[in-house]
Order: structure tokens, then sequence, then C-alpha cells
């Protein structure tokens, strides 16, 4: 979710999409707490609108009110593009009406579609297996190995090397497939490790170099930077650092990677 925000809040479910690499949430009552960046881009409905979440750089506040309802399914870094036909750069930091995207009335079939649907994150699913099916090619390997090594943390040049590119050549897919560069997508996988750690009660002067942080106070900048907000109020807004309140999976399971604040593409939430 990204330009908006995603719903987060009690009533937050989450499954493992069919379709690889994603995965299928709904929001039954949005909350308020910003989303924050994890390079992840969404397919997101609400009641009379189909929306397409673009990858976020910074923190995105949410603008629909209290009780909206989303459900949406978020794609994988680097595979929304081939799914979309649309090029992620030019949906960063961004929400985009579909109608803005596809076919203004196939756009409108799609949300009356889902609108009427008894279970509309399946009925969002089933539409982006059918564009996936149909897509004139499937999203890059190569790229799908960059986020593979990035989110390990491996360094750009190391990831460069090892998938045959060049540093321009690397950059400029990269935007393409990503929305930005991979400096800045080594960036927001870092901080999603640190967050992880930290949810699961690791000391933030241990989680920042296990997560590929130089130190703590660099952490906390990388905080401040890309989900404008500190350690210590991201703590807060989730004691217990385990999981996030209210995120339960469709098997009923706690789930420890949910929150979704209205329309955005990332899982996490501030």
């Amino acid at each position: 979710m990204s330009g908006s925000s995603r719903p987060s809040g009690t009533g937050y479910r989450e499954r493992p999409s069919a379709l690889r690499g994603a995965v299928v949430w709904e929001q039954p009552h949005s909350g308020a707490r910003p989303v924050l960046p994890d390079g992840c881009m969404d397919l997101l409905w609400t009641p009379g609108r189909l929306l397409v979440a673009g990858p976020d750089t910074r923190a995105q506040a949410p603008t629909a009110p209290p009780g909206t309802r989303f459900a949406g399914i978020r794609l994988a870094p680097g595979t929304a593009p081939a799914l979309l036909g649309v090029r992620a750069r030019e949906l960063r930091d961004r929400r985009v009406a579909l109608d803005g995207l596809w076919n203004a009335a196939e756009a409108r079939r799609l949300t009356e579609r889902v609108d009427a649907a008894a279970d509309p994150a399946a009925e969002l699913e089933r539409i982006a297996l059918d564009r996936a099916a149909r897509a004139p090619s499937p999203p890059d390997p190569a790229l799908a190995e960059v986020v593979r090594r990035l989110r390990e943390g491996r360094t750009v040049a190391d990831t460069a090397r090892a998938v045959g590119l060049g540093a321009r050549q690397l950059h400029r897919r990269s935007l393409d497939a990503f929305g930005y560069g991979p400096k800045t997508l080594a960036r927001v996988l870092r901080l999603q490790r640190a967050l992880a750690l930290i949810r699961d009660g690791v000391p933030y002067a241990a989680a920042a170099p296990a997560a590929g942080c130089a130190d703590q106070a660099h952490l906390a900048r990388e905080m401040r930077e890309l989900a404008g907000t500190t350690l210590t109020a991201y703590t807060a807004a989730f004691p217990g650092a385990v999981s996030f309140p209210g995120a339960v999976s469709f098997s009923g399971a706690v789930s420890a990677k949910s929150e979704t604040p209205v329309p955005s593409g990332s899982r996490i939430t501030a």
C-alpha cells in the first residue's frame, strides 16, 4: 500500500496465495497506523474501488476513515510489473485506481465482480492468477535472485556479479521491477530484517548488526528515514514484540508478519 495506507488493527488476516510469492489478506475494519516500506506492491479492493499500491520508499499514513473495509493481494518485490503491465517506477509511493492502468470498462467489471463476491480477497486472488496466466512474460528470474540475495544481506556489488549484471544494468532493471534502485531495496529489506528480530524480542543493539546495520545508531537513522518513527515508538506500538495485536491468519493462527494499514503495499505498520 502506498499513497494511501493499508488497513490495520483487529481483524487483519492473511494467508499464502496460490500465486507464487504472493499473500492474500483482508481487513474488515481499517485502523490508523502508518504502513512501512517492504518492497511489495498490492492489488487492493475497498467497496466500489480497485487500486494498485506501488512500492514505498517511506512510511505512508492512512487516509481512509476507521471502519473502512479492505482486501488485497500483496505481490512480492519484482513480481507486480509483469502481472499489472506497468513499470514499478511509475507507481513508486503512489496509490492508483485500476482504471488508470487498465481498460476502464474492464476495471469497472472487475470491481463489480469483487464487490459481489462472498469472499472479496479470494476473488482478487482469482483475478491475479488469471492475469498472471495471460501475462506476455513472467517476472525476470534474475531479479528474483537479486531479491533473494539482498534479503540475505548480500551487498549490491556481490549481487550484481552473481546475476551477471553491471551496476548500471542492475539499477535500470531494478527501477522497472522494484520501483527504485537495488541500494534502496537493500535498505528496505534490511530494515524489515531488523524489525522482525525486534518483534522476536532481540535487543536493538543486537538486532542492528544481525540485520546488517553497522550499529544501533545506524538502525535508528534508517528507522527515522524509512519508517518515519523511532525504534522506541515502534516497539511501544507492539508491546511484547512477537506478533502484531489482532493479526490472525485465515487458519486462525497468530501471524507474525501481518498488520496492514489502508491501501499500501507494505505489510508492516508502525
